[in-house]
């Protein structure tokens, strides 16, 4: 590549010619047409202008252009007729077939790889967002090494002797990557220090934590706002939101949840991305349940079910159905004459699946009574309190969940509570004076 940057920010509104090649045989597991969208979708992400796409279908791979030389040509013309700054190939491309397609188009290429990259570097708000952004395109950009890197010199100290005696420019730039690398993942390994820090935190406080995942676009940040009366930016855009998120989750009749909101996925995820994100991600396997937020109005819901349970496999997330709930959103765009063939659908699900409308709130009280079921593992416990112990009442509702109370003549109060074995403990140590007994069935 002849830059760093995949696409000139500074640049006015830059034109795109958007291909997806079509492999014959690579069995995909959603339509060639479904996959052009999707890419389209990217680069206007990444405020392109889409002047044509197109769908290629490859029946044999070129390994110095990916292309045949007639589809080549072919493409150059259209490149030169619709006047395109820059050809999205929705596809990984090799270091050798980028730079010789650029020079047979005389326009920018990126593939899909760098596309996702660039987007990220564009929505990362957060420190630790930058940085992990930052290794993944340096991790990207290493095998893209054509004498790219010498700005990293000015990092340095200024000293003017950079490399050894007949060290070559290439072995430069290289040895200054890996430096850059290398600093980034001591940075990141302080930062993942922190974030287990804050998790050992949360740990000492019994409230669950509940984890948002979703293929991109499915409506996560939308519903992470109307379950928590949030202001998380949520747009009709693929990437719209980037950093992890944490807020407070009021459970129906119970004590508070923490609910986190994680970066969407997307199919073929950039292995680099994967990795570098590997540490916020833990929030996704530390989290008590996980809900799998899905777009049940896309016709690609399936291959985008498949694809996030994919990723998170990779992550190392159990997939234990006990854990996982899926949310089917978007009920408010799914026409009325097919929605009681998906109500029967959801109950068959496994795991269980809950259909809701984050942009309306259909659903979302029955999404909450699922969640709480589901944290409330335990079997509850009785206990009693002699009257006037507020403190210990407050204290149950707070961190565990009621499931009944009554109240004698003498004013005592006798609960029936659903509370985790760590809370349970806490509570004994608090309050030595209540009386706890397992609850009869």
């Amino acid at each position: 590549m002849s830059s760093s940057k995949l696409v000139d920010r500074g640049a006015p509104v830059q034109g795109a010619l958007v291909i997806h090649p079509d492999r014959e045989g690579r069995g995909a597991s959603r339509g060639a047409g479904a996959r052009l969208e999707e890419a389209c979708g990217l680069a206007l992400a990444l405020d392109l202008e889409v002047r044509d796409a197109m769908v290629v279908t490859l029946r044999k791979l070129t390994p110095a252009t990916l292309f045949g030389r007639g589809k080549v040509e072919e493409i150059a013309h259209l490149v030169d007729d619709r006047q395109a700054d820059v050809v999205v190939v929705d596809d990984a491309l090799t270091p050798v077939q980028q730079r010789n397609l650029e020079k047979a188009w005389t326009a920018k290429v990126v593939d899909r790889t760098g596309l996702i990259l660039e987007i990220f570097a564009r929505r990362a708000r957060t420190r630790e967002g930058r940085l992990q952004v930052e290794l993944a395109r340096l991790s990207y950009e290493r095998s893209r090494l054509v004498r790219t890197w010498t700005h990293l010199e000015r990092q340095r100290g200024g000293f003017g002797v950079m490399g050894g005696p007949g060290e070559t420019q290439i072995e430069t730039d290289r040895r200054l990557l890996a430096e850059k690398i290398g600093k980034l993942k001591r940075e990141l390994a302080e930062v993942g220090r922190t974030r287990t820090l804050q998790r050992s935190a949360r740990k000492r406080v019994p409230y669950p934590v509940v984890a948002l995942v979703g293929y991109t676009n499915a409506g996560k940040s939308t519903l992470f706002n109307r379950l928590t009366q949030s202001e998380v930016l949520a747009e009709d855009l693929l990437f719209a939101t980037l950093d992890p998120t944490l807020r407070s989750l009021k459970l129906p009749d119970g004590r508070p949840a923490i609910l986190s909101d994680t970066v969407g996925f997307i199919s073929d995820l950039p292995h680099e991305l994967v990795e570098a994100f590997r540490a916020t991600l833990e929030e996704v396997r530390e989290a008590d349940v996980v809900l799998h937020v899905r777009d049940i109005a896309s016709e690609e819901t399936d291959a985008q079910a498949a694809d996030v349970r994919g990723v998170l496999e990779r992550l190392g997330v159990d997939m234990d159905e006990r854990r996982i709930l899926e949310v089917w959103n978007k009920l408010d765009l799914v026409p009325q004459d097919e929605r009681q063939t998906l109500v029967g659908d959801a109950r068959r699900a496994h795991p269980p699946a809950i259909l809701v409308s984050a942009a309306t709130g259909e659903g979302c009280r029955e999404l909450l009574q699922a969640v709480a079921g589901l944290v409330d593992e335990a079997p509850p416990v009785e206990v009693r309190t002699h009257a006037g112990d507020g403190a210990a009442v407050a204290w149950l509702y707070r961190n565990g969940r009621v499931l009944e109370r009554q109240t004698g003549e003498d004013g005592g109060v006798r609960m029936e509570v659903s509370l985790s074995a760590q809370a349970l403990g806490q509570f004994e140590q608090l309050f030595p004076n209540a009386q706890v007994s397992a609850s009869l069935p």
